[in-house]
């Protein structure tokens, strides 16, 4: 349970930042973009490239290099799956055979599994930037206008935008709660060591208790927005009117070049995962 608390999807830090000042719509832009590329790419150099930029964004947002890794966390058993998967799926040069079955870890499955492991953990920390520099209000507003065109299709774009900004805000919500309620367990009694099946049973009881709260919180949200007279984006304006600047313009020439270098290392380069 306690690594549920480095989750940084859904969390905004509020610091004074090139990164925080940019508009919401150029972050979600670059977010779309960059996850779009490092899926698209097909060896290890131009993950490399985007790792490496990343480290830089977090730099240059003046969050902790430490809380980027630690959102990692979370996911590791996702990494791990990944890997495990790819090294005994993937034909090859066996390096470690599985006593009394068939299967062995392969070399090229090793390469495999390592090369999509990183993918997925650029993919995470490229969208836990994105919450960490950005407030929920601006990702709806971002949301909200980047949609706007739809609009004269019938396309829901205010509302959506809200849906998307109160599900991410309700990540460390839950995750708080998750926390409370897992605390309690343990002041009756509750023993969650064990083997991982045991652990599974023993968190059923954590999860229709959560549920229901959330449930709850759904329903307090309703009945607040409906007292406010909250009707959707018919006739809303905004305070605060989103401009671009030169700054963002620096940073989408920046997303640009590198997203044109990694297409270019994955066209260069042979497609061998570790070129």
């Amino acid at each position: 349970m306690k690594t549920l608390t480095h989750i940084a999807l859904g969390k905004y830090v509020a610091v004074d930042s090139p990164v925080h000042r940019l508009d919401p719509r150029t972050k979600l832009i670059a977010t779309l973009a960059l996850m779009i590329a490092a899926v698209g790419c097909n060896n290890l150099a131009a993950l490399v490239l985007f790792a490496a930029f990343v480290m830089v964004v977090a730099r240059l947002s003046l969050l902790p290099q430490s809380m980027l890794l630690r959102s990692l966390r979370p996911f590791l058993w996702l990494f791990a799956f990944t890997l495990i998967m790819h090294s005994l799926m993937t034909p090859g040069r066996v390096i470690l055979q599985v006593p009394l079955t068939d299967l062995g870890f392969t070399f090229e499955g090793l390469r495999f599994g390592t090369f999509f492991s990183i993918r997925l953990a650029i993919l995470v920390s490229v969208a836990s930037l994105l919450t960490l520099t950005t407030s929920p209000v601006e990702i709806t507003d971002g949301l909200e206008r980047l949609l706007n065109p739809l609009r004269r299709f019938g396309f829901p774009a205010h509302e959506l935008a809200m849906m998307v900004t109160i599900a991410l805000r309700f990540i460390p919500v839950l995750i708080e709660e998750a926390q409370r309620l897992h605390k309690a367990q343990l002041a009756r009694g509750a023993d969650f060591s064990g083997g991982p099946v045991r652990r599974v049973r023993q968190l059923l009881p954590l999860l229709v208790p959560l549920f229901l709260s959330a449930f709850a919180r759904a329903d307090r949200l309703a009945i607040a927005m409906e007292s406010r007279c909250y009707r959707g984006g018919v006739g809303r304006t905004n305070y605060r009117v989103l401009r671009l600047g030169r700054r963002d313009l620096a940073a989408s020439l920046t997303v640009s070049m590198t997203i044109a270098a990694a297409t270019c290392l994955s066209l260069l380069l042979p497609p061998g995962y570790l070129a």
